[in-house]
């Protein structure tokens, strides 16, 4: 009796599926985008217009920060694997360390400016968290349309 484990893939099912989670990326960005005036709006609703203004700094702080760690994890990974021997080690590495820096700079300037938007700031922050719990749905949704 053979092992399901070891079942045969089909190589043009394995592509499909290789190319639709590359994408996987690409999507938790465009949900970010999308999520952020949606919830920066209900917060406003719920909330009032300060914390508003802190969720929305949080919200950009953590876009940005989103995109810079994918370009610097791309780097180290280039580094590593020898595809990209024109970027120094130093460079990905200062890069790396100088968006903590960015970050805490944007999240004291909010805090000096309005102390009570830090409860929006915190919450704006984990939007990534709310990018990747959409990913996962549509991921959920796309592998039960295919029957898989």
């Amino acid at each position: 009796m053979p092992d399901p484990s070891q079942a045969e893939v089909d190589p043009a099912r394995a592509a499909e599926a290789e190319h639709f989670y590359a994408g996987a990326l690409q999507r938790i960005g465009r949900f970010m985008a999308l999520l952020c005036p949606l919830l920066t709006a209900a917060a406003w609703w719920r909330f009032g217009l300060r914390s508003a203004i802190g969720f929305a700094f949080g919200c950009a702080i953590a876009y940005v920060n989103f995109h810079w760690l994918k370009r610097a994890i791309a780097g180290f990974v280039d580094r590593a694997t020898g595809v990209s021997a024109a970027t120094s080690g130093k460079g990905i590495v200062s890069r790396f360390l100088l968006r903590y820096v960015l970050m805490a700079v944007g999240a004291y300037a909010i805090l000096t400016v309005s102390p009570a938007s830090l409860n929006g700031l915190l919450a704006g922050l984990f939007l990534p968290v709310a990018g990747i719990m959409c990913e996962t749905c549509y991921e959920v949704y796309a592998a039960l349309a295919r029957g898989a």
